[in-house]
This record gives structure tokens, sequence and C-alpha cells, in this order.
């Protein structure tokens, strides 16, 4: 008899997990996250929870413990094999043990075993982990506190089994959310905004360099809980160091002081308005069932599919003649537009546009790995560099895989990756655009994704922040060895954080310095930054993980087995990979790969639980698709016993179906017998509408679709046209006038496509411009200036 679990009532089968408590403290770039996980077992048997969890791709799980009534165990890193088997043998033993640890394949996934909970007996399990803040567009510092994990789509052939995930729609649920965020910086804390509803924000001091977040009462943990913070002079560098723990054997990195350096370059007028003129630029779309969701779950009207097709309009459009394209799109298969990257012209754009037009989320599964291989192959194209965007709501198991092939690859191209919606993997996207040198950007709940994407666009066409150098001024007896990889390149928007051991002591002086050099379009720039070499002991160590986590993550995916982490340069050489990334992970106390967190509660002799294990997998929130998305918001069954259980789905048929499999070209919606998608409606925004009618050089053509773009009728917009201005410079002007006047609050959107209509006029060098404006302002009901077009 099969019993169900995750949509019933808790009287007629209970969910262990009740709660979730979250602390926040948020210091400058860097946030320090406590979670608190309450479980109570209700039901007559021993059972073992185990709940499936995700957290910031670049977090450094740094503590883990569980309390039972008035016992609290805390957990230890040990190997994963090693830790596996003291958990094993404390549950065969009758003892209580809790196991965390990573996904092999994501790191941004954690599985929690609370095992052996006995009947009626409550637990509650706290974790911390420390992260560096991305950087948004805008500026602000954005924090998440992921609610869901989309089950990810496994590659066919994969041997690795991966975390079961089982998932119910948001609504249901069954556990709540407190959370609450300390924020404080040396600058002022402007504001905190959020897409979940917020209390006031209340500043804890005079000069307003601290602040308290809390949750409006009544939140349902059914979305991300995303805050985004801002201060002021954030573009101001910093040295920050942290003290070595004073247990810790110095001349280790947990041992020595460690200084974390921030750079967030700012990017002068005169450099952000120079465009390159040359690239090519390689699109690559998730075409999977999945992006046929919402786009954020709430919004119905817009799926993310559409918008993606929308995006890459304005992107095709707004690409600068004498440059290559292609676009490429993936699912279980992939597909390209041109066999190879093309120039750029009116024929190859109207080309590329008709097959955009007809793109669904018809192609199956996720393999983003076999489109990407295809995209190396193909030779650069010379005096063109390479620019790579990546479009994907990064439900994949197989990241490492991933973000390695585009590191091997890193020297010939730069990556820009676009996270869609809610559940994306951090790991994915931000690993592509790191190892890639290029810059990573999430699209979540209503936001827009054009505007961001077209952020990312400028950063391909500008100047970025070249020939990096760090140089370190330190007394004698102090040395310094870097533990991040060297930057190459800054955008526009872009921090980043720097690591650096500092070994040894001097009796002579008490500041050591940094300087900073760089180049930014032609343009020399230094900094010298002070900081102390005898900072207070912090006991958090923040700092400290988050280095450790970065020499970890470099570790996991450098393909050279004898690779050698910075700070053993010169000492033992002996052991692969693996055996390093253990050894700092158990010295730092920072999760990865190959460790895990495991604690034992050793109970008295004879204390063994009465009756069979059984077990029980948490939900996690998911949000339905089409097709697929239904069959996984059904309920979820499990078989009572006395052994594992496994998940099926409750589907209305005579056979359970396996609803863990989730490898979606086995799916029959997906397959040939399937007639394909007719082809999405012509878009009906006017601002999309008008973009789609610029030719590829930048001009506008007279005729009736410019005019039924711009609310006029044919003969309304000829007649005021001056008689000495041929039709595409009069198309063009009022196309301007258009953006200009009525659309400004979307220039981040149409901005590099009106440049490029503006240096097409310059290119004229027509005549009466003055009197095209004035006649254009008139009929369009506009106030628009000739210099602000900038013609």
């Amino acid at each position: 008899m099969e019993r169900c679990c995750g949509l019933l009532t808790a009287k007629e089968e209970p969910v262990p997990l009740m709660g979730i408590e979250a602390e926040v403290e948020v210091k400058d770039h860097v946030a320090t996250a406590a979670c608190t996980l309450r479980y109570e077992n209700e039901e007559d048997k021993a059972i073992e929870a185990v709940f499936v969890f995700p957290l910031p791709a670049d977090a450094a799980v740094c503590h883990f413990s569980a309390k039972m009534g008035r016992t609290e165990v805390v957990a230890e890193v040990k190997e994963k094999t090693q830790a596996r088997e003291e958990y094993d043998d404390a549950l065969s033993s009758g003892q209580r043990a809790f196991l965390l640890e990573e996904s092999e394949q994501s790191p941004d996934i954690f599985s929690l075993s609370v095992g052996s909970l006995p009947p009626g007996e409550s637990a509650s399990i706290r974790l911390e982990y420390v992260v560096e803040l991305a950087v948004e567009a805008d500026g602000g510092l954005r924090f998440c506190l992921p609610a869901v994990l989309n089950p990810r789509y496994r590659p066919p052939g994969s041997e690795v089994a991966g975390v079961q995930v089982t998932s119910v729609p948001a609504s249901l649920v069954p556990y709540s959310l407190s959370f609450s965020a300390r924020v404080s910086s040396p600058r002022r804390v402007s504001k905190v905004d959020s897409d979940c509803s917020l209390e006031p924000l209340q500043y804890l001091n005079e000069e307003q360099t601290q602040a308290l977040v809390k949750l409006s009462a009544g939140h349902k943990f059914d979305r991300d809980v995303e805050l985004l913070i801002y201060y002021e002079d954030a573009h101001r560098p910093t040295a920050v160091v942290e003290a070595g723990k004073a247990s810790a054997e110095p001349g280790t990195l947990m041992g020595d002081a460690v200084v974390m350096l921030s750079l967030y370059p700012e990017f002068p007028p005169e450099v952000t308005s120079s465009l390159a003129t040359s690239g090519e630029f390689v699109f690559l779309l998730d075409r999977s069932g999945s992006m046929d969701c919402p786009l954020g779950g709430f919004n119905q009207s817009e799926t993310r599919i559409s918008s993606a097709r929308d995006t890459l309009l304005l992107l095709l459009k707004s690409l600068p003649m004498g440059c290559y394209f292609n676009i490429y799109s993936f699912g279980s298969t992939f597909q390209h537009v041109f066999p190879k990257s093309v120039e750029y012209s009116e024929t190859t754009l109207e080309d590329a546009l008709k097959k955009v037009e007809r793109m669904a989320a018809d192609l199956g599964g996720t393999e983003i790995l076999q489109p990407l291989r295809s995209i190396y192959s193909q030779p650069c194209v010379p005096a063109q560099p390479r620019q790579l965007f990546v479009f994907t709501d990064g439900e994949v198991m197989n990241t490492k895989e991933v973000t390695s092939l585009v590191k091997k690859h890193s020297a010939s191209h730069r990556c820009f990756s676009f996270g869609i919606g809610e559940g994306a993997s951090s790991a994915l996207i931000n690993g592509l655009a790191k190892e890639g040198g290029g810059h990573a950007q999430f699209i979540t709940g209503a936001e827009r994704m054009q505007p961001k994407v077209m952020q990312s666009l400028r950063f391909a066409l500008q100047p970025a922040v070249e020939d990096i150098s760090v140089t370190w001024d330190l007394p004698k007896g102090v040395s310094v060895t870097p533990l991040s990889p060297p930057l190459t390149a800054i955008f526009q928007g872009q921090r980043s954080l720097l690591y650096a051991q500092l070994t040894g002591e001097s009796s002579e002086a008490k500041d050591g310095r940094v300087t900073v050099k760089y180049n930014l379009a032609g343009r020399p720039t230094q900094s010298q930054l002070c900081f102390a070499l005898r900072p207070k002991e912090d006991t958090c160590l923040t700092i400290h993980r988050l280095s450790a986590r970065t020499a970890i993550r470099a570790m996991e995916l450098e393909e050279d087995a004898d690779a050698t982490p910075p700070w053993e340069e010169t000492g033992d050489r002996e052991g692969g990979v693996k055996e390093k990334v253990v050894r700092l992970s158990v010295q730092s106390g920072v999760s990865s790969s190959h460790t895990a967190f495991v604690a034992v509660r050793k109970g008295e002799k004879g204390d063994a639980l009465p009756g069979p294990l059984l077990r029980r997998n948490i939900p996690a929130p998911s949000y339905p698709m089409p097709m697929m998305g239904m069959m996984r918001a059904m309920p979820m069954q499990f078989h009572g016993g006395g052994g594992p259980v496994l998940m099926k789905s409750c589907c209305n048929s005579s056979e359970p179906a396996d609803f863990l499999n989730d490898d979606y070209e086995d799916a029959e919606p997906f397959g040939g017998a399937v007639p394909p998608s007719p082809p999405p409606p012509v878009h009906r925004d006017p601002l999309l509408q008008l973009v789609s009618l610029q030719k590829a050089s930048g001009c506008w053509l007279l005729d009736g679709p410019l005019a039924l773009a711009l609310g006029k009728t044919s003969e309304e917009l000829e007649s005021p046209k001056p008689a000495e201005v041929s039709k595409e410079v009069w198309a063009t002007i009022l196309a301007l006038v258009w953006l200009h006047g009525l659309k400004s609050d979307a220039k981040d959107e149409w901005q590099l496509l009106a440049m490029k209509a503006v240096s097409w006029l310059r290119a004229q060098n027509a005549p009466s411009v003055v009197a095209c404006v004035e006649a254009g302002n008139v009929l369009l009901g506009c106030k628009v200036q000739k210099d602000t077009l900038g013609i």
C-alpha cells in the first residue's frame, strides 16, 4: 500500500520540516547567513528525513550543528566517504546522526539527512555560510536566499546518481520562513529593496551605516528572498585584513592573516560612450521544456522563451555593422541558424530574425555541453573577438563539466551568462561568466530581461579594465601569497574581490600597502591602499573561509591532476587535486564536493531505536510548467515498510511513472510524434514593433509598418517631411524622437540601436536636421532637443 506525502494535511501524513529561520549579517560586500531548520517527527515510527536545498554557488558553508532536546552536537568536516560511513554506522547502531553534503555535480545544491529521528521528537539544524554579494546592473548588491530547487536535467548516459528532489506547487510548501538581515558598511546604507514585502528600513546609528531589514509578517516562502543593497561611494576600493585563527599553526591559511581587496572601478562617460565596431557575437538560447514557464512564476502573460525571443531581437538590431554573428539553440539536441558565423548585413539579419520568431521551448531537455563543444570547434574569425551570450534557466546536473569546458577556451572568447526565472543554478550562471571572463546576470520575479542583457552587450562592446597588476609593499619579515586567480578584465559595473595570505610578522611596521594599476581605454590608473598588519582577532573568519572557498573552487575546476594551490608551491606536492581539496576543506571548515559535515550523537548501550527506519524526502517548491511541469506538480508517493523509499508520481494511470527521471527527451510531449509549435504571434509591444523595423545599417524606412508602430497613418507621417530630406532620414529622425520622447524609461533597452541610427544619420550629412526634429516633435507630441538625439 502506498502513502502520499507532500500535498496531504499534517494529520494524515506529516512532513518533518516545520520551519526555517534565517539571520543574515551583511558586511559591505560580504554576507554571513545562519539558517535554522526545525524538524518534528509526528509519525509512530523513526524516520530518516532528507531535505535538498540550494545555496549560492560561491557560498562557503562553515558551520553545521544539530540540537535535540538539550543536547547539541557540532559537525566536523570529513572526507565524504568517511563521513557517509560514520553516518551509516551511527544509524545502524541506533545512534542519531546528521549529514550535510554538497552535490558532486553542482556546488549550489546541498543535501541534509536528518537520520534516526524518533517518534514524537523534534530537532533543529543550524548551518552557517558566507558568500560574496553579486553586483547588479544598477550598482546594488544582491543577496538571495533561494526558495526554489527546480529538478535538474541529467544528461543521458550520466552514471553519477543525482540528488533526489521532491517538488510541489510553491503555495503548498508545508513549512514557514522567518528572515532578518543586519547591514553594515563603512559607507552609508542608501536603501534596501526587495520584491518581497519588507518592514520599513531601520537605521541603527546616526551615520546610517548600519541598518536592519525584516520581512513583513505573513510572508510565504513561495519565492526567492532577494535583497538589493545600495551604498554611497560604492566605487571606492578597499583592503580589509582579517587575523588568523589563534589555535591554527602559523604558516597555514587559517593560521595567517588574510587580506581581501575589493575593486569596483568607475567608468567615466567618455569611456562608456565608446563602442567597438567589430566582434563575433554567438548567442546560445535554451529551448528546453522548462523555458515555457512564466518568466517569474507569477507573471503568467510572458514566458521565459518569449522574453528571450524579444531580447534576441534587441540584441540583433543593436549589433554594429561589420561584425559577425550566429545563433545556437539547444534542448536534448541543438540547432544553429548558420553553419558558421556570418557577416552582419541586412540579408543575414533578416534570415536570423525569421528563425528567431519561430523558436519555441520544444527541444526537450537541457543538454548545454554539446552546443558549447560545437561552438568552440569553430575557428574564431580573424580580428573579430568572440563574445558568447548564454541564456538558460540553468537546470542542469553537469555544471562542473560545462564550466570546465568554458575555462579551457577562456583565452579565445568572453562568456556572458543569463539565469532566467526562479531556480536558475547560480553555480552554472556564475561559473560560465567567471571562467569565460564575462559577466553574469539573473532575471527573477517581475524583472525584465532586456535591460540586463543589453547592459551586458554594452560590456562586450565597451573597453574593459585590462592590464591589471597588484603590487604589495610589505615590511621585512612579512610575505604575501595570492590566493585568487589573476584578474584579466573588469567590466563596467563589475566588482572583483582578490584574496591574499600574509605570512610572518614585523616589529618595525604596523601597516602594509598595496598598489593596484590598470588600463582603461588607454588611460592608466593607479590606486594605493593602506591596511593594518595586526588586525583584531575575528572569530567568524569570514574572509579566511571565502578565500579558502575561492581556492577550493579553482582546484575543483582544475583539469590537471597535479595542480598545486598557490600557498603550497614551496610545500608538499604529493597527492592529487582531491587530496589537496580535502586537506584545505578540513583545515578551514569549509565544505567542498569531496567533503561533508557529519555529526553523531552517541547514545547509551542498548539505545537502539525500535522498528524499521522510514525515509522521508522533504518537498521543495516548484512552479508548474506546461506538460512536463504538470506531471511534476502532482503529489509524491512513498512506499512504507522497512526499506528505503522510492519517489513516484501520482498520475492517472494504472502504473506509476518514474518521477525521478529528468531526461526530458523520453517524455512524449517533446517527442517527434507531436506536431511542431506554431510560430508565436507578431510582437505587439510598440517598442519592439518599432525596433523590428530598423534596418541593419541603423536607419528606418518611411512606410506603412512604421506609421502603424508610431500610431499614425501613412499620410500623417509623410506630409510634414521637409522636401529636401530623404525618406530614410525623415523616418529615422522620427523613430529617434519617438524613442527619446515616449520611451525614455526603457532607454537601457534601445540605447545601442539608437546610437547606431545616429551614426547612420551623421554619415548621410543630411540637410535640415533641426527642422526635421522640430517637425517630428509636433507630429508625435514630444519635446526632444536635437542635442538630446546626439545628431
